[in-house]
């Protein structure tokens, strides 16, 4: 099952993404090409911000060419640790402050096939109201939004972001 690289070949190197084109070796010994995009990885937070209400948080994501709604999410800088991103994006994009415990939800690969980034889903409902301070080329609006609606969100498709619909699935079923 395993894939051996023998040789890489630099296409890209971004901002946030650098992009490989590999050659690798297959089990049968035969070799083909994979490109590979790398990303340092991901958080994201689902916070109850009341009982039974969340936030989320509406943005134009230029690759979908649509506005989507989401929950706090952000890439992890060099070095950092999960949580301690986890914190900064909710309070960057929302003004809420995780004053208590975060909940590791869930850490999954996003796009397998062709990305090695690895979103990691954190839980929290200990939170307090401050000030947003979205970076400076993010322009984002929060939202409370209570379980019934979303549960109608859900139930129309308004939600499309795989890490949302994790989370909010995983919210969903905690009863």
């Amino acid at each position: 099952m395993w894939e051996e690289t023998v040789a890489e070949e630099r296409l890209f190197d971004g901002r946030i993404i650098d992009v490989r084109r590999l050659t690798v070796k297959l089990p049968n010994g035969r070799t083909s090409t994979r490109e590979v995009v790398l990303h340092p990885g991901a958080v994201a937070v689902l916070a109850e911000v009341e009982p039974g209400k969340v936030v989320l948080v509406r943005q134009f994501r230029k690759p979908c060419e649509q506005v989507l709604w989401e929950i706090p999410a952000g890439k992890l800088e060099p070095g950092e640790e999960p949580e301690h991103a986890a914190r900064r994006e909710l309070s960057e994009e929302t003004g809420y402050e995780t004053i208590g415990q975060l909940v590791p939800v869930h850490a999954f690969y996003t796009a397998p096939g062709f990305s090695n980034e690895k979103l990691h889903v954190y839980y929290t409902r200990d939170v307090k109201r401050g000030v947003e301070h979205p970076d400076g080329d993010e322009f984002v609006e929060s939202r409370v939004v209570s379980r019934d609606e979303i549960r109608r969100m859900l139930e129309k498709g308004d939600i499309q972001d795989a890490k949302t619909l994790v989370a909010l699935y995983w919210w969903m079923t905690r009863l």
